[in-house]
């Protein structure tokens, strides 16, 4: 595997990451990029660095973290952003791998992309169902914050220090399942 086939990968699963926080924080980010030439998207996704979809994802970016902010609606968003972040993780693996055979290129967006960015979603939005439940949405502000802080960062790593955002990657997927074994109900003994 060539370096810019590599490093397209650790853009692509960072990136993703980064959407189970927020869905279009990284997409936008991806347009920034994208729109100033600090990368260059396959083909048929150059499109994500036009000035409208620019101007459509920073839009949809302000909406999403605003709402995050409101208890309860932000429950709601997160009956809608697990599947929306598998697909956004999907999408951003197909715009950034580069020099790869379609079939690994679909088969790494919908297993490393789709897959993550479905991973992290999930764990943060049980982390908000929770937070509703023992604080009644008081403290669903403060855990939007880390979700947005956390999306912001790891999209600015991963778009200039993608190596760097692999590790990161790993390390919250780590997380998120040392999270899911100390949560799951552990099976009754049987006597």
């Amino acid at each position: 595997m060539n370096p810019e086939t590599l490093i397209s990968v650790c853009l692509g699963i960072g990136l993703s990451a980064s959407v189970g926080f927020r869905v279009f924080v990284p997409l936008f980010a991806l347009s920034l990029a994208a729109y100033f030439d600090v990368w260059q998207l396959n083909e048929s996704w150059q499109w994500i660095g036009s000035t409208t979809a620019l101007i459509t994802l920073g839009a949809a970016t302000i909406v999403e973290i605003v709402a995050y902010f409101i208890p309860y609606i932000d429950n709601l968003l997160d009956t809608i952003a697990v599947p929306l972040a598998g697909i956004a993780g999907t999408v951003i693996m197909l715009s950034t791998v580069a020099n790869l055979d379609p079939v690994i290129t679909w088969s790494l967006a919908i297993i490393a992309g789709g897959g993550t960015a479905a991973a992290v979603a999930g764990t943060s939005s049980t982390t908000r169902l929770a937070s509703t439940a023992t604080t009644a949405g008081v403290a669903n502000p403060i855990v939007s914050s880390f979700e947005t802080g956390a999306s912001l960062i790891m999209s600015g790593i991963s778009i200039f220090i993608p190596f760097l955002a692999i590790f990161l990657a790993f390390g919250i997927l780590f997380f998120v399942f040392k999270l899911f074994k100390k949560f799951k109900p552990s099976k009754p003994s049987s006597s």
